[in-house]
């Protein structure tokens, strides 16, 4: 089981079945927050939804190829972070993650990124990680550039969200760059 400690308060836990309605009360909690930035949320109706996430999650861990971890709060489900996929021929990742709104500006996203770079870079033995984030997304952006991540560039209309197109910035950071 995928466990570690933040802080005296807060710890990453992967997530499994018994979190789905914690995670879908989060969601539920805070959906026009999300909905700016996050193309899942109108998708995610239910409790099952965030049950076949939460499984989807489970089966790229076993398989060693990403995760879907809670950041937990004072014993409440705050946001997830994820490692999306596991390039392990070209040894990269890239991970993306969401906070729910009364979470906000506490440090834990910033405390979790850096928990899962060092996982990434110190037991997975990656050589990159990216993060990608909608360029009008401030709030995420600011966790990459806090860590000292590079700006590597913007993907014109990178993604679909709901009805128009939003441009992404990439960020990298490379393991022999990462301050641990």
């Amino acid at each position: 089981m995928f466990i570690h400690r933040l802080d005296d308060e807060s710890w990453l836990k992967l997530l499994t079945a018994e979190d789905a309605e914690r995670l879908f009360v989060l969601v539920d909690s805070c959906r026009p927050h999300l909905r700016k930035w996050l193309p899942w949320v109108d998708s995610t109706k239910s409790i099952e939804d965030s049950k076949a996430f939460i499984i989807g999650g489970l089966q790229k861990f076993v398989a060693g190829n990403g995760l879907e971890a809670g950041i937990w709060h004072k014993g409440q489900l705050a946001g997830v972070i994820g490692v999306h996929y596991i390039d392990r021929a070209n040894r990269k990742a890239g991970i993306g993650y969401w906070l729910g709104e009364q979470f906000q500006g506490l440090g834990l996203m910033t405390k979790a990124c850096k928990a899962c770079i060092d996982y990434l870079f110190d037991e997975q033995h990656l050589h990159r990680v990216e993060i990608r984030c909608a360029v009008e997304n401030k709030r995420s952006r600011a966790i990459p550039e806090r860590l000292g991540f590079t700006n590597e560039g913007t993907i014109r209309e990178a993604e679909w969200l709901y009805d128009h197109f939003v441009d992404h910035v990439v960020y990298g950071m490379l393991s022999r760059e990462w301050k641990r």
